[in-house]
């Protein structure tokens, strides 16, 4: 369920947003003058935040839908069924294409084509060209149903096969930004369907501009805050939350026993698959604990208002939870994917896997955050002298 809600939010209900706040009465008669506040804010700001943080493939989604949204409100049938079929197409071309810097060789013609496909518009809304867009509008099947939707089949099916691919990388790389594209594709299509008519487009379209936005946002503070590889808050998210608690903490050093060892025999990827496991127990520890990566193999547990005494069984729970689950170190030569009938035991062996802790609270002996985690080192370190795989205070 915290795995949805993350894909879901705020994507999900920004979108929910546009479709109902517009629809507030409150909001009607300003909705004129606010809408030109809301499109070239939204599109200014992301513009210039995604080239601060050189995210060419932002800057050009953000490029595309705004020069969809102009040319649905300047222009005529034929430009609205060319921006319909284009925009998706490019929508899932760029969310696969990789970041290689906008002002890069490859970063200028990605901008070149999107330039001449502006050009091109401008050329087919010109009259004397309009018999050659006919197929433009061409129905592949009769349909009511279709034709009520009020977008022309070939665009439709642009948007069927812009979906497939933005899913696609969605379920290879499930990261916020590529959540950020599916909904601003699923916000461009609700714009197509709105027509050329009324506010709805552009709402739409600087949702979808706005999603994006915040996906990048959310994305780096996550690279900031957040340990990529085990999925646990980071050193600087560990700093703040030091400074925000009360009188009466107790902190946690954990530290996984042999891990040079481990990475010497087995290599850095089975290393960092058992950080991530180690990380995954950590992340479901009890008694109100929050972990964060420390920095290599060792992690730091903050125990907001509580004591040594109320939190050793959650980490002796914690210690010998992970001693008791050997670690499956799989074959090297393993095939990339999962096989449907794996050979029992097949390039696989299981190596125990321990952990030593320190644990250290705030007193008069260790009055700031910082010295209690310098107490709950030492205590780390007394374990590990003491032969490892032990709790020490």
């Amino acid at each position: 369920m915290k795995r949805a809600l993350r894909y879901l939010l705020p994507g999900g209900v920004l979108l929910l947003a546009a479709t109902i706040v517009p629809s507030l009465a409150a909001l009607r008669d300003s909705l004129p003058a606010l809408l030109p506040v809301y499109f070239y804010g939204v599109f200014g700001v992301g513009i210039l935040l995604a080239w601060r943080f050189d995210r060419s493939r932002l800057v050009l989604a953000l490029l595309v839908l705004a020069l969809a949204d102009r040319g649905l409100l300047y222009g005529g049938p034929s430009v609205s069924h060319t921006v319909a079929l284009l925009l998706p197409l490019d929508l899932a071309a760029l969310s696969w294409l990789s970041e290689r810097g906008l002002l890069t060789p490859r970063g200028r013609v990605k901008l070149m084509v999107l330039l001449l496909q502006a050009a091109a518009v401008i050329l087919i809304s010109r009259p004397e060209l309009a018999p050659a867009t006919t197929w433009l509008d061409y129905a592949f099947v009769e349909s009511a149903w279709l034709r009520a939707l009020g977008l022309p089949q070939p665009a439709l099916l642009a948007f069927v096969l812009a979906f497939g691919l933005v899913a696609a990388r969605f379920t290879r790389h499930p990261t916020v930004l590529e959540s950020g594209s599916v909904w601003a594709l699923v916000a461009a299509f609700l714009a197509m369907l709105a027509g050329q008519a009324g506010p709805a487009p552009t709402i739409y379209f600087t949702t979808a501009a706005l999603i994006l936005v915040v996906s990048l946002v959310e994305t780096s503070h996550g690279m900031a805050y957040g340990d990529e590889l085990t999925g646990l808050p980071g050193r600087r998210a560990l700093n703040e939350a030091l400074l925000k608690l009360g009188g009466r903490y107790a902190i946690a050093m954990v530290d996984i026993d042999h891990f040079k060892r481990f990475n010497d025999e087995h290599g850095h990827d089975v290393g960092d698959e058992l950080l991530r496991m180690v990380g995954g127990r950590l992340a479901a520890i009890g008694g109100g604990g929050k972990a964060y990566r420390y920095g290599g193999e060792e992690f730091a547990v903050l125990f907001p208002s509580k004591s040594v005494e109320d939190i050793i069984p959650y980490l002796e729970a914690l210690r010998v939870g992970i001693s008791v689950s050997a670690f499956t170190v799989r074959g090297r030569r393993r095939p990339r994917e999962k096989p449907d009938r794996p050979r029992a035991g097949a390039g696989r062996k299981k190596v125990s896997v321990t952990v030593s802790i320190g644990v250290a609270e705030a007193s008069r002996q260790h009055p700031t955050p910082e010295r209690v985690i310098e107490a709950a080192d030492a205590a780390l370190y007394r374990a590990k002298k003491a032969g490892r795989n032990r709790l020490c205070t």
